[in-house]
């Protein structure tokens, strides 16, 4: 492995309001311990309930002082443009420059569900130029592009406002887009070491041959992390649920970038447990269910998490900084449940 010093607790971060929630104010507790800990960036996940990112990204950025706050990921299509990018603005100057606004392309089901087109890779990469137009300050008439039709998109001809832009990225096309137009990019959790270390070489390629520096684009993995203090059943809803809720969703794709057996995946999905499951795993799973679903998940797939002790699970985090990310975000996990992981993680001897 690489030798790597400086690496602080600056470089980690979470994802607020996990899952499913009934309370968002749940987040205001989470931030503050996470600020306490010295946690660097909140992500912030988007669901059509009680987790609506504006808000939310409003709520963040007044109850913190120093933690940097993303939206990862919200969609381009759901709101018209210049309100995506007035929104932008406005959380750059409550937060002090600490929002970054990042996107993603969404559930497939959900979009077709509100009736809306599928965002292509071209839209993000249009979506990306016209964001910076508008907080530069111009005034595009006449916009007719893969973005739609617009006769005047203008926010404040002041504005000079440099704003980091972040998409959630996993087959080739979005990472290579990420490279070319974003300033941050956050992986998909259960990656592998060679999956991570070569996504991140792609990144950073596509980056130079778009003509820009390749470190200038941070890139995030997204590490599921989870520590065995939790009890047994929230341990494997957090593990062994999760990546069969993955694998149910867009397992051939999971597949595919980490280049695993695609013949597992038909096994997976041929067994009797899975047949059975009337849901998502990890939304309808109990104790029972995801021991069975774990003897049909390839034990090399569960192992790309973080699980285990504290030490183990803080120092597999301080590995991933090997494969050539710049930041962690310990998935699955809220900074109640990361307190002795980070605790360890600033312990632990950096490699010099």
């Amino acid at each position: 492995m690489s030798e790597r010093a400086g690496i602080g607790t600056d470089q980690l971060g979470f994802y607020t309001l996990g899952g499913h929630v009934d309370s968002p104010r749940d987040m205001l507790d989470e931030l503050a311990s996470a600020e306490s800990m010295g946690l660097g960036q909140a992500f912030i996940s988007e669901r059509l309930n009680v987790k609506e990112a504006c808000a939310l990204s409003g709520a963040a950025g007044a109850a913190t002082t120093t933690i940097g706050i993303t939206t990862a990921a919200t969609n381009i299509n759901t709101r018209h443009p210049a309100i995506t990018a007035a929104f932008a603005t406005t959380m750059h100057r409550l937060t002090g420059g600490r929002f970054a606004l990042g996107i993603g392309r969404g559930l497939r089901p959900q979009i077709a569900g509100l009736g809306l087109g599928q965002t292509t890779t071209e839209q993000m990469e249009e979506f990306a130029h016209l964001m910076r137009r508008l907080w530069r300050g111009e005034v595009v008439i006449d916009y007719d592009g893969p973005l739609g039709r617009f006769p005047k998109l203008a926010l404040d001809p002041t504005f000079n406002e440099q704003i980091p832009l972040c998409t959630t990225a996993f087959g080739s096309r979005t990472l290579q887009l990420a490279g070319r137009a974003y300033d941050m990019v956050v992986l998909h959790t259960f990656f592998s070491d060679d999956t991570t270390a070569r996504v991140v070489q792609e990144i950073r390629d596509a980056a130079e041959r778009a003509g820009r520096d390749p470190a200038s684009v941070k890139v995030w993995s997204c590490y599921a992390t989870v520590c065995d203090e939790i009890d047994e059943q929230t341990f494997l809803k957090k593990t062994v649920g999760r990546i069969a809720t993955y694998l149910q969703v867009y397992g051939d794709l999971l597949v595919e970038t980490n280049r695993w057996d695609p013949a597992a995946l038909e096994r997976f999905r041929a067994s009797e447990v899975v047949q059975e499951l009337p849901g998502w795993a990890d939304a309808v799973g109990d104790a029972a269910t995801f021991d069975r679903l774990r003897a049909v998940v390839p034990a090399e797939w569960l192992a790309c998490a973080a699980t285990g002790s504290a030490e183990r699970c803080a120092a597999l985090v301080r590995d991933q900084f090997d494969l050539g990310v710049d930041g962690v975000i310990m998935h699955g996990a809220t900074p109640t449940e990361l307190s002795s992981t980070v605790e360890a993680f600033t312990k632990q001897p950096q490699k010099v």
